[in-house]
Parts: structure tokens; sequence; C-alpha cells
């Protein structure tokens, strides 16, 4: 069984509360795939972490992946209390983890408040993708 939490629309709000690490996937991608197993040694960690790990299939949730505004693939995010970052950093076990150990998250950039995936303008950029996906 999975450590992975899995998000969609109607739960994403879970990571406004608390530390997390949020990847954004599709299941053709290959680099997604590549980081697969690294993923989910990450989330077994997750408890000794302090922090919890999701997933987020953009094929499944496009409305999602536009309130976060994911344009590459995959893309992974850092979340503390609703404070949201873009993590950049190398996709190994041992850099995931000397991220949340380490606080490294602390020296990036906090994503802008307007662009922050629980602002009005966000909510609007989720409908917008969620429709472009309903017209395609």
């Amino acid at each position: 069984r999975s450590s992975v939490r899995v998000l969609c629309g109607s739960n994403w709000s879970l990571v406004l509360q608390g530390q997390w690490m949020l990847e954004f996937y599709a299941p053709w991608c290959p680099a997604c795939q590549r980081i697969e197993a690294t993923w989910e040694s990450f989330a077994k960690e997750s408890e000794q972490l302090g922090i919890t790990v999701g997933k987020v299939d953009v094929t499944q949730e496009p409305g999602l992946s536009g309130r976060f505004f994911v344009t590459t693939l995959p893309t992974i995010y850092h979340a503390n209390d609703g404070v949201f970052r873009r993590y950049r950093g190398s996709r190994t076990l041992e850099d995931l983890q000397g991220y949340i150990l380490e606080r490294k998250w602390e020296a990036v950039e906090p994503v802008a408040g307007w662009k922050s995936p629980s602002s009005i303008m966000m909510h609007g950029m989720a409908g917008l993708f969620h429709f472009s996906g309903w017209i395609r």
C-alpha cells in the first residue's frame, strides 16, 4: 500500500495545513515514471520527517494543475501551513530528505500571494484549466 496521499479537486485544501511535499505528474511522462520509486520511498519516510507526501495526476485533475499553474512535469511543491514554494532541487531521495531535514525550503522565495494556489486569481485559473480539459 502506498504512503503517498492522492490529492484531487475535493481534498486539495489539506495542503493548507501542516507541511507537505506535493508532486504533479502524468502517468505517461517518462521523467515522472523515473522518480516514482523515489517518491514512494520518500513517502515511507514522511512520518519521521514530519511531513505528508502527496501527488496529483494532472491528467485527472486539470483544475488542480491550473490552480498550481503547473506547466512542466513533474512539478514539485513544498507547502508549510499554506505557504507554497516550488522545489527545484535534485530528485534523489537524499536531496528530498535534506530539503526537509535541513530546512532548505526556508531559503526559497515563497510563491507570491496572488499566485498562491489558495488565491482568488488561481481559483479562476483552476476553472480555466478545468474548462479547457472539458473542451478537449
